[in-house]
């Protein structure tokens, strides 16, 4: 790794960029630059590139959900939520925030409905009786 590399993994991080993305950007190995990152204490600005608007007042940060203060660890993630009860309070109301890329569409071969499966790229059918009825010619309870 060069001077200037090194010079340019400081700045971009200052600005708030990820380890990925500095070595995506700079051509180099992602884990030369998290070693060179952890090595130097380079810890990621949270306030440069916001990924969702954290209450912070007088360099103290709040839960999204209900408001408490939130102790953070330096050289951490930083933390958004004062437990997973909050956590999962929080994205429940929030749905429309919710990425949800493994979204998949089937037609089930038994009945020929369309349907969607979240997170199974494998599934076949609509439903076990479904399965069954296809698979050994009856339904479930025969």
């Amino acid at each position: 790794m060069t001077e200037n590399q090194k010079t340019r993994i400081a700045d971009m991080r200052g600005e708030g960029y990820g380890c990925i993305k500095i070595a995506q950007m700079l051509g180099l190995s992602e884990n030369t630059v998290k070693s060179f990152c952890r090595r130097k204490k380079l810890a990621r600005r949270t306030d440069a590139v916001p990924h969702m608007a954290v209450p912070v007042r007088d360099g103290q940060h709040f839960c999204l959900c209900c408001g408490v203060e939130v102790a953070q660890t330096l050289g951490r993630k930083e933390k958004k939520f004062c437990s997973d009860r909050c956590r999962n309070k929080w994205w429940n109301s929030h749905l429309d925030r919710v990425n949800h890329k493994a979204v998949y569409e089937f037609i089930c071969p038994h009945c020929k409905k369309p349907f969607t499966a979240y997170g199974n790229a494998g599934r076949k059918y609509c439903s076990h009786t479904c399965y069954v009825a296809d698979r050994f010619g009856g339904g479930a309870d025969e």
